[in-house]
């Protein structure tokens, strides 16, 4: 005979059940659109060789963190969810690799961010030095520095130093947020997450004021052909595109950080519903961060449609472009013989067309 369970508990195991259901599925989608956006993301800067600057590396490196988050951490969490996977063993190999892999590529992603922001604001602010500033070879020290900080990170609580545990809260296995882990924890929260955040939202909150200082009037900007002249539009744009990666950063990773805080200054676990959503939000980010930190740029979008039409091309003419060179061979043989066999007639005397077509084209 079933035990009874009191209407409270019962309504607090379906609140339970609903809300793991909720997270698979937010999981679920999360994982579908990162895989998606960091694909695209990927493919049009290696087919694009208009992308490939001195400080591509810095796009790949979150590209690629996010992606790998997408298909190895996150496949985790939805299985936890969906079969309400109650523990893991405080040594088990699965939980251990998920923690390490979930910190890694979570501060790999972060800051190659940061500095790919960092890299947007020496662009647009110190104009005349930024190819001085931002080399090839900086940016591999800048990606070597980056991606030892996050493995050395990462390791410290398989080292001893801080521990990785299962939360039920999550379905996750995550740093251990607990007073006696409060030194990894600040090391953690403070220097991976909090200063990267920071200094993105002032950097973008600055480009958003030189913005603002020029939607009043338009500028020239010039090459090294000619000026032209932008116009104020062109600023509003971007400051809406600064101000939502902005909301997008606070609203993602604030609700997390404080539950970090929260749960390791007090000891105390928040309730389950609001560390789903925070968790979900942060990795929600893998999905977020190729479009608006790439693909709102026009240098990109350009580049999304180039790849598009010519994949749209190579599928509508697949046979087509072998045989090119035959299709417009043999009408040119036609037309010499009959130009052969015709009398000759004298060339028609040079105009001043080409001029104008060169200015045409300037």
């Amino acid at each position: 005979m079933p035990a009874f369970k009191p209407p409270r508990e019962r309504r607090w195991v379906v609140r339970m059940q609903w809300t793991s259901l909720l997270y698979a599925v937010l999981l679920i989608g999360s994982s579908i659109c990162s895989v998606f956006g960091n694909s695209v993301l990927l493919l049009v800067v290696l087919f694009d060789k208009s992308l490939r600057t001195d400080t591509w590396p810095l796009t790949m490196s979150f590209c690629l963190s996010d992606l790998t988050l997408a298909i190895s951490v996150i496949p985790f969490g939805i299985h936890n969810s969906l079969y309400s996977v109650k523990s893991y063993s405080s040594k088990s190999v699965l939980c251990q690799g998920s923690a390490f892999l979930f910190l890694l590529f979570q501060l790999a992603s972060i800051h190659s961010l940061t500095w790919a922001v960092v890299d947007k604001f020496t662009e647009i602010c110190f104009a005349l030095s930024y190819t001085s500033i931002f080399t090839a070879h900086r940016v591999k020290v800048i990606l070597t520095l980056v991606w030892v900080y996050s493995l050395l990170n990462a390791a410290m609580p398989l080292l001893g130093f801080g521990s990785y545990s299962y939360s039920e809260m999550k379905f996750l296995c995550f740093p251990s947020f607990q007073p006696s882990r409060i030194g990894f924890n600040m090391l953690f929260m403070v220097l991976g997450i909090i200063i990267p955040i920071l200094l993105m939202c002032s950097m973008y909150g600055y480009i958003v004021y030189i913005a603002r200082n020029q939607v009043k009037r338009g500028t020239f900007v010039c090459n090294e052909d000619h000026c032209f002249y932008v116009p104020a539009n062109n600023y509003f744009k971007s400051s809406i595109v600064m101000v939502t990666t902005i909301v997008c950063l606070l609203v993602c990773w604030l609700p997390y950080i404080i539950i970090c805080f929260y749960e390791t200054l007090t000891g105390k676990e928040s309730s389950q519903f609001v560390s789903v959503i925070a968790t979900w939000l942060v990795l929600f980010t893998s999905a977020l961060n190729p479009w608006i930190n790439s693909m709102t740029r026009t240098r990109y979008r350009v580049a999304l449609r180039r790849s598009v039409n010519k994949i749209r091309k190579m599928l509508q003419h697949p046979c087509k472009t072998s045989l090119f060179k035959c299709t417009t061979v043999q009408p040119a043989r036609e037309s010499n013989k009959s130009t052969a066999s015709s009398p000759s007639v004298p060339p028609a005397p040079q105009t001043n067309n080409r001029p104008q077509q060169d200015l045409t084209l300037a």
